[in-house]
C-alpha cells in the first residue's frame, strides 16, 4: 500500500475496470472513425492518462491534441465562467473531433467547451467522458462514449485530483474526511 493509497476511504472504480472500459471505448472509435482520422482532444490536467491509455487502445488513426481550461467557482463546483489556458495547436476545421474529459459533473464547462468547438467548423465533434456524476448535471451535454456513472462524491484518482494531488491513481476513489479537512 503506498502512500496516496493511505488516504482513500474507497476504491469505487478499480484500475482493472478502468483498463477494460478504456479497451471498449478505443474499439468505438476504431469502428465509428473506420477509414477517417479523428482529432482526439484531451482536456487537461485530469485527462491526461486516459489519453494515454486511449491511444494505445484505439488500432486506427487518430491525432491528438489537448487544450487547458479554468472554470471558476469553489473548489467542488463550477460557474460555468471558463477561461482558455491552452489552446489547441490543430485547426479542426472540416476534421472529426472527439473531446475527451475525465469527468463530466455539472456539464457546465464542457458545454462552453463544445460551444467553442463548434464555432470552428469541425466535420463533427462527440464526447467522450470516463466517469459521469449524473445527479449533478445542470446542462443536458450529448456524450457519445461513456465508461461510468459515479455518485455525488469527490473522486480523485485516474487524473482527477485534490489540491493537484492523487492525480497518479490508477483508480478512481474518494478521500478520507480526515485528509480533506488537513487542507
Amino acid at each position: 500500500m503506498s502512500e496516496l493509497d493511505e488516504d482513500i476511504d474507497e476504491v469505487l472504480i478499480d484500475a482493472e475496470q478502468i483498463q477494460a472500459t478504456i479497451q471498449e471505448l478505443g474499439q468505438a472509435i476504431d469502428r465509428d472513425y473506420a477509414g477517417r482520422t479523428p482529432i482526439l482532444v484531451g482536456v487537461l490536467k485530469g485527462a491526461f492518462p486516459l489519453m494515454a491509455d486511449l491511444a494505445r487502445a484505439i488500432q486506427g488513426h487518430a491525432e491528438f491534441d489537448f487544450m487547458a481550461v479554468s472554470s471558476y467557482g469553489s473548489a467542488t463546483q463550477t460557474s460555468g465562467v471558463v477561461r482558455i489556458l491552452k489552446d489547441l495547436e490543430a485547426d479542426i476545421a472540416g476534421r472529426d473531433v472527439v473531446v475527451v474529459e475525465d469527468i463530466v459533473d455539472s456539464g457546465l464547462t464542457l458545454n462552453y467547451l463544445l460551444r467553442n468547438l463548434r464555432a470552428r467548423g469541425p466535420a463533427s465533434l462527440e464526447v467522450l467522458a470516463l466517469l459521469s456524476k449524473p445527479d449533478q448535471a445542470r446542462v443536458d451535454v450529448p456524450v457519445r462514449y461513456h465508461g461510468f456513472a459515479v455518485p455525488n462524491v469527490f473522486v480523485v484518482g485516474y487524473g482527477l485530483d485534490f489540491a493537484e494531488r492523487y492525480r497518479n491513481l490508477p483508480y478512481v476513489g474518494t478521500l478520507k474526511d480526515s485528509v480533506i479537512a488537513r487542507a
